[in-house]
């Protein structure tokens, strides 16, 4: 398996569908999700993904703003779920930001029922539950 990351420029026509077409499967049709998932931000960010023999099998972004640098969509595909996937593209999605911007705080906007997931690497809380594209969210940093 190996970590790709690419701009929306060094992405080829197939890469940008098979993730676009995991993000709508994954918050769109398994989350019941009512909202445009691709949004400003895919044409600047970094997308970050694993594959194997041409298949994403989990995938985010990073996202930098001026005083912070934000990750999210981080999803791993259905059919590879359950084998520790989710903690590896996190744990390679933040390595990779300390290494690019150092000293940057790092926040998450997450999935409220993750907020342990993501306390295990070290996020704090810094809101309260709130809704968001109807689902709960909370506000993290690391």
């Amino acid at each position: 398996m190996e970590l790709k990351i690419k701009t929306l420029q060094e992405l080829t026509p197939e890469e940008v569908l098979s993730i676009i077409e995991a993000r709508v499967n994954t918050f769109i049709v398994e989350q019941g999700g009512h909202y445009g998932d691709i949004d400003q931000h895919d044409r600047t960010c970094l997308h970050l993904y694993l594959e194997e023999e041409n298949h994403i099998k989990a995938y985010t972004r990073i996202i930098e703003e001026e005083d912070c640098v934000r990750f999210g969509r981080v999803l791993v595909v259905k059919q590879y779920r359950k084998q520790k996937l989710g903690r590896k593209i996190v744990t390679l999605t933040i390595e990779e930001i300390k290494k690019r911007y150092p000293g940057k705080t790092i926040k998450i906007i997450a999935q409220a029922y993750l907020k342990e997931f993501y306390e295990s690497f070290g996020f704090v809380a810094q809101s309260e539950v709130y809704e968001h594209h109807n689902i709960p969210h909370i506000d993290m940093q690391l």
